[in-house]
């Protein structure tokens, strides 16, 4: 019988669900080795955008079934939408057991304020030039995949894994800047706003640092994303801590289930219909 770690909140982003980069299998692997009381889904969840490839594994599809069932039994789940998942956005506020769909949200834990919000309201490229931002992630998508043909090169070569975004990012200034600038204006925005912690995705940058200004100070963190660093953000007894994945933790065949699906695509209208149907016998 598998253990779980008991946690008060989980918070994951940037997923990105029915894209090549996703790492389903080991995400898969993560929710089942917690029993949180409270998941925060902070953006980028399922990734509307590439739905055009019609690309959705069965292994992307155990983790939305994973995710219905620990909602029924008992885990209240918070979809905070970003720019990926836009088009929920009509959706807000909508409701169903205990599924809420947000463009934000704000929870008290232990007399401090966090606010969670995904991020993509201050990249000006999305919503100035949304066709180049969706270029930039189909992009970014390849070059997920060209990274890891490579890394199984590198194994085989004996040599240690190799992140060609990450290069890319530490290397050209305005990458950098970008995210630094993202996190100054999310921490200054929340001490006006009179938080305690501000909880963002987006950038796929995981950390957990204090910011201070002449006008207060403030906890920023980031979960990071499940594309290249697989990290999650863990409450529990008091205590926020940063988590990394363990990839030896993940079996080979990922977590088996009884009801696998034998295809190993579903378009988006089959999506829809196999989620209806998950959703009602969950």
């Amino acid at each position: 019988m598998r253990i779980r770690r008991k946690l008060d909140v989980c918070v994951l982003s940037d997923i990105h669900l029915g894209t090549y980069g996703c790492h389903a299998k080991e995400l898969n692997s993560y929710l089942h080795s917690i029993e949180p009381k409270v998941l925060v889904l902070n953006g980028d969840i399922i990734d509307i955008w590439n739905f055009r490839k019609s690309y959705f594994p069965k292994e992307h599809l155990k983790v939305i079934r994973r995710l219905l069932k620990m909602a029924s039994k008992g885990t209240k789940i918070h979809y905070i939408t970003g720019n990926h998942d836009e088009a929920l956005r009509r959706f807000t506020d909508w409701q169903l057991g205990n599924i809420y769909l947000r463009n934000h949200l704000v929870l008290k834990l232990d007399e401090k304020k966090l606010w969670f919000f995904h991020g993509d309201i201050f990249d000006h490229s999305i919503h100035q030039a949304k066709f180049i931002a969706k270029m930039g992630g189909w992009g970014y998508d390849l070059l997920i995949v060209m990274n890891r043909w490579l890394n199984k090169i590198l194994k085989k070569l004996g040599r240690e894994k190799y992140s060609l975004s990450k290069r890319i990012k530490n290397s050209v200034k305005g990458a950098v800047k970008f995210i630094g600038d993202f996190e100054r204006v999310a921490s200054e925005l929340a001490i006006e706003k009179k938080y305690d912690y501000v909880v963002c995705g987006h950038i796929h940058q995981p950390i957990m640092r204090e910011v201070k200004t002449n006008k207060g100070s403030v906890k920023y963190m980031n979960s990071g994303d499940w594309v290249e660093n697989c990290t999650a953000l863990e409450y529990h007894g008091g205590i926020w801590r940063l988590h990394q994945h363990d990839f030896l933790s993940t079996p080979k065949n990922g977590v088996p289930e009884q009801d696998d699906e034998e295809r190993t695509h579903l378009s988006p209208k089959e999506l829809i219909s196999k989620l209806t149907e998950e959703f009602l016998n969950s």
